[in-house]
């Protein structure tokens, strides 16, 4: 049997791959309400502040994402976005509030992944691997 919380982790999946990895910005209408409430400090309002920001990326932007979690209507989402032009991939944390199984809101955390000499712990900021081994 199918929680909320299962159906909502799998709506935030198929978003995600959706918009990022497939940048089909017309099927990911369906899952980004046109009163989105974006959280973002770099992301200007809106589902269009997102789509916008998306379509302004390298084609070779890609999100993978490692552990989903789920409680009542919030999905957080650890995962990490590759491709977009910067010098060191982002890892990030995005927190989604869904509604009648579509995204409302969103916060996020996101900081640049760190090379095996740049690791105070001396351990990778996402998975097993440091990015230089990847």
């Amino acid at each position: 049997m199918s929680t909320t919380e299962d159906r909502n982790k799998a709506i935030v999946r198929e978003a995600f791959d959706t918009l990022f990895n497939q940048r089909d910005y017309t099927a990911a209408e369906r899952f980004w309400s046109p009163d989105y409430i974006q959280h973002s400090a770099h992301i200007v309002p809106g589902r269009d502040g997102l789509f916008n920001l998306v379509k302004s990326l390298p084609a070779e932007l890609k999100h993978e994402w490692e552990l989903i979690m789920a409680e009542r209507d919030m999905v957080m989402v650890r995962g990490r976005f590759t491709g977009h032009g910067q010098p060191a991939p982002w890892i990030a944390v995005d927190f989604l509030r869904i509604e009648d199984g579509v995204l409302v809101e969103h916060w996020d955390v996101i900081e640049e992944e760190v090379s095996r000499g740049q690791s105070v712990s001396g351990l990778p900021m996402y998975g097993d691997t440091f990015p230089e081994e990847r």
